[in-house]
C-alpha cells in the first residue's frame, strides 16, 4: 500500500475568510516504511497572514514573495499524492484548504478526495486510542516517545514526518514491536529443530521449564516495549 503523510501550512485559520496555503509536506510510505520520498513546497499566498499564523510558521511575505503561486505547483503535487492513501492530522482542515486552493484554478481540478484512494485522519484515531487526553500532535510525540525536541516552529514538512512516526507508533502491529516475520534462514533453522514426535506419554511426563530472574527481567522490558508502541498489552488485561 502506497500512503502519503500530508500536512499544510496557512496564513490563518479559516479558508472561508480568504486564507490560503503556504506550505506543503508530503511524505511517502510503501507498506508502512518511509522511503525516503518526499515533497515539499512554499508557496506564495498572495495575501498578508494573519499575526497569530505568521507566528506559529515564522513565514513572512518577504520570504514567500518569490516562491509559486499554487497554480504553479498544483500539478507537481498531484501527481505526488496521486492513487495514495492521505494520512492527515486533523485532515478537515487541510482537506478544506487544499480543496479551496483547487477549487479556484477551476472545475477541471475537482476535490482532492478524487485524486486519492482515501483520507485517514490520524486525530480522529488518537481519539479513539486515547479518549479525554491531548491529541495534539506535540502530546502525540510526547506519548509516543517520538523526538520532536527540534519542533520550534511549524514546518509542513517537519510535521509531516513526526506525523509518519506518530502515525506508525498509533497503528503499530507485531511487525513494529519484535515480532516481524522471521527470514528464511530462521524458517528453516526453526523447522530442521521442530521435527520430532510427541507421544501422549511424552506429553503428561514433560518437566515444567520456568524462568530465571534474566529472563523474567527481559520478559518485563518487552511488555514496556509493547505497551510503549501500542499503547496496551494483552498481558495486562485480567
Amino acid at each position: 500500500m502506497r500512503q502519503i503523510v500530508l500536512d499544510t501550512e496557512t496564513t490563518g485559520l479559516e479558508w472561508k475568510k480568504g486564507n490560503r496555503v503556504v506550505e506543503i509536506g508530503c511524505v511517502e510510505l510503501i507498506e508502512r516504511r518511509p522511503t525516503g520520498r518526499t515533497y515539499q513546497q512554499y508557496i506564495h499566498p498572495e495575501r498578508e497572514s494573519e499575526p497569530g499564523a505568521q507566528e506559529v510558521t515564522g513565514l513572512t511575505l518577504e520570504f514567500l514573495a518569490d516562491k509559486p503561486k499554487f497554480a504553479q505547483v498544483v500539478d507537481a503535487f498531484l501527481e505526488f499524492v496521486d492513487g495514495a492513501e492521505l494520512i492527515i492530522h486533523n485532515a478537515a482542515f487541510d482537506v478544506g484548504f487544499l480543496d479551496n486552493e483547487l477549487s479556484m484554478l477551476g472545475p477541471q481540478y475537482g476535490r482532492l478526495s478524487d485524486r486519492v484512494s482515501g483520507i485517514e485522519d490520524s486525530l480522529d484515531m488518537a481519539r479513539k486510542r486515547y479518549p479525554g487526553q491531548r491529541n495534539s500532535l506535540d502530546a502525540l510525540c510526547k506519548r509516543l516517545d517520538v523526538d520532536n525536541a527540534h519542533r520550534h516552529l511549524h514546518g509542513a514538512l517537519l510535521d509531516a514526518q513526526l506525523l509518519a512516526e506518530v502515525y506508525l507508533a498509533l497503528t503499530s502491529g507485531q511487525g513494529e514491536i519484535g515480532f516481524g516475520a522471521a527470514s528464511a534462514d530462521e524458517k528453516n533453522d526453526a523447522r530442521s529443530s521442530a521435527v520430532f514426535a510427541i507421544t501422549a506419554a511424552d506429553a503428561t511426563s514433560r518437566p515444567r521449564v520456568r524462568a530465571n530472574e534474566d529472563e523474567l527481567a527481559a520478559h518485563a522490558a518487552r511488555l514496556e516495549t509493547i505497551r510503549k508502541k501500542a499503547g496496551c498489552c494483552v498481558w495486562d488485561v485480567g
